[in-house]
């Protein structure tokens, strides 16, 4: 009986709810379909009903203003303001108002009045008036409400984020740096969003200038408040200056007594950005520093020989570079021993002594012993395969070749290293003239999750259809695939002779562009650039509408950015390439980095 009387006490007031968020639906779809008379009808109904709602009242006079029934609404102002003195955001209303009656100076009264109502007791009114003032864009007076609040409650941080916020309206850094700085001081759990906002809102390496010398104003101020260094850190990473974020990280590290972590994350974030003497400081700092038990000491020892890698193989080198890097990785294994543990390692040793030494025979013995490894992870397992399988194709040993990429291919079926090895199993058949078999797995690899396999098996399967359909082609192409292989093997001046012979032979043939192609690529992989240049721009020259055109400006571009750092020059090229070949597979890339070396914000 209790429980029934109850429920009908209560089942009035839910429908009334109900009743209630139907009226709103539909008086905001008359609101937003501007159909004013009856949204203002509704709008004061729910208004009169809940004794004064903000939202509906604000509405109520909104669709009066809009149906410029202003007297009406200026009278339902003072009546409200009548009751509701205190409530000083009637003021801003009240002012809106007489703006759009265009008396501005009597707008400007009600606005100031607002403002000499504030309260030190009533927080809620000085965030509210504020955020009034932002709604209407009035960021002058928004601002003066926040400085004034602050003087009230005698907390200068309090309303830093709100005035930061205004500052960043108005287009002032300088200002919007210090008070979002200041935010961060008055609640702690904001500095991670303070360094969203500025990696939001700061675009270029002046402006991050600014934010830097604002903080060592900071650090002379407080010099115990480790959020500052931290943050110079954080600058210097965004302005790619690896090298000064790595002193203020080894500061950091020593006056936190911390176990490398920073270091470690410092130097993966300049090697991905290929400041690879940083990083290689960075790594050695944690290897002198840290003892051995540490949990960065033998990932940093990894790293660190992976980091010399890249350094010296993507730059011009000597036997004796190799040579010694090389002692470095056996060093490393005669200390941590050959297990499962280091396979990463012995997987780089190979690869070191295959294609940097020409040393098959060793990288094959290498890579024979890892897949025997008790305990191997499957992934590194089927890497190793796919190496050894290209190692094993560049001694001629083309049957253990496909028999490895066809064990990864059954294994991974699913997995994008199931593309991989399909995709080099393909590409073997062709190498080797099977060009009826490679186009068939290249057309189903068309499809492939991986973009670059999908794009390249496009371009193969394109090229064989366009070069073997005919018997008077069939020649040429064959021998442009036995270079191919030539290359791939290492015999770098075997292929050179096979390519010219077939531009001998077949002086008019349309092969000749892929031949310069495959001729300029070569020799921008072994740091030849100005040679594959002089290629690449024949191409563009004199072949513009064969299918090379565009893979030579995309390769063209990437050059002058990266290996001579001419960006102008590189900005025109991707320019070029999304405007003049918009179908290319290239093509939205190179819009990207054509706004990105403009300077405009690319996500």
């Amino acid at each position: 009986m209790k429980r029934l009387i109850i429920l009908l006490l209560i089942l009035p007031l839910y429908v009334q709810s109900l009743i209630g968020q139907q009226d709103a639906k539909l008086a905001n779809h008359y609101f937003q379909s501007g159909e004013y008379e009856k949204s203002a009808q509704i709008y004061k109904k729910l208004s009169d009903q809940h004794g004064y709602n903000d939202y509906y009242f604000n509405q109520y006079l909104e669709s009066l203003m809009a149906l410029e029934e202003f007297e009406q609404a200026e009278k339902v102002l003072n009546e409200t303001l009548k009751k509701r003195p205190k409530n000083i955001e009637l003021h801003v209303a009240y002012g809106n108002l007489l703006e759009r009656k265009a008396d501005s100076d009597a707008a400007d009264i009600q606005y100031r009045m607002a403002i000499r109502k504030l309260d030190k007791d009533n927080q809620n009114a000085i965030s509210g008036l504020g955020n009034s003032f932002m709604r209407l864009t009035k960021y002058d007076l928004a601002l003066e409400t926040f400085l004034k609040g602050e003087e009230l409650i005698d907390n200068k941080g309090i309303y830093s984020y709100n005035i930061a916020e205004i500052y960043r309206r108005k287009n002032k850094k300088p200002e919007m740096i210090r008070y979002f700085l200041n935010s961060s001081m008055a609640a702690s759990n904001r500095i991670s969003s303070v360094q969203n906002y500025f990696t939001k809102y700061l675009s270029n390496k002046e402006e991050f200038e600014i934010l830097r010398k604002a903080l060592y104003e900071k650090v002379k101020d407080d010099p115990e408040n480790i959020f500052y260094p931290e943050m110079i850190q954080w600058v210097f990473i965004q302005n790619k200056e690896y090298n000064k974020a790595l002193r203020q990280a080894r500061a950091l590290d020593l006056r936190l007594e911390e176990n490398g972590s920073r270091l470690y994350n410092l130097a993966r974030i300049a090697k991905n950005d290929k400041d690879y003497d940083t990083a290689i400081k960075a790594y050695n700092y944690i290897i002198e520093n840290k003892p051995l038990n540490s949990s960065y000491y033998l990932e940093s020892k990894k790293e660190l020989l992976d980091t010399k890698r890249k350094k010296i193989t993507r730059s011009e080198y000597t036997n004796e570079d190799i040579t010694s890097l090389k002692e470095e990785y056996l060093a490393f294994l005669d200390e941590n021993g050959r297990s499962s543990r280091t396979s990463l390692i012995v997987l780089e040793l190979a690869e070191l002594e295959a294609l940097y030494q020409n040393d098959l025979t060793s990288a094959i013995t290498t890579l024979n012993e890892l897949i025997e490894y008790p305990g191997l992870n499957n992934y590194v397992k089927a890497n190793a395969k796919l190496n050894l399988a290209d190692y094993y194709l560049m001694t001629g040993e083309i049957w253990e070749s496909t028999l490895l990429y066809s064990q990864v291919d059954k294994e991974f079926r699913e997995d994008h290293l199931g593309e991989k090895a399909r995709f080099k199993n393909a590409k073997l058949s062709y190498y080797i003239g099977d060009f009826q078999w490679a186009q068939e797995q290249f057309d189903i690899l068309k499809s492939a999750t991986t973009k670059l396999i999908s794009n390249d098996a496009i371009d193969l399967s394109v090229f064989i259809m366009d070069n073997a359909n005919l018997d008077t082609t069939y020649a040429p192409l064959a021998l442009f695939a036995e270079a191919e292989l030539l290359f791939f093997q290492n015999r770098d001046t075997e292929a050179f002779q096979k390519l010219d012979s077939i531009s001998m032979i077949y002086s008019d043939h349309t092969l000749i562009d892929d031949l310069l192609y495959v001729k300029a690529a070569h020799l921008a992989s072994i740091n030849k650039t100005h040679e594959a240049i002089v290629l690449y721009e024949r191409i563009i020259a004199e072949y513009p509408e064969e299918i090379r055109a565009d893979n030579a400006i995309n390769n063209l571009a990437e050059l002058y950015e990266h290996k001579l750092g001419d960006l102008e020059k590189a900005q025109s090229l991707y320019e070029s390439l999304f405007l003049d070949y918009p179908d290319s597979t290239f093509s939205i890339n190179a819009r990207k980095n054509y706004r990105r070396l403009r300077g405009d914000s690319v996500q």
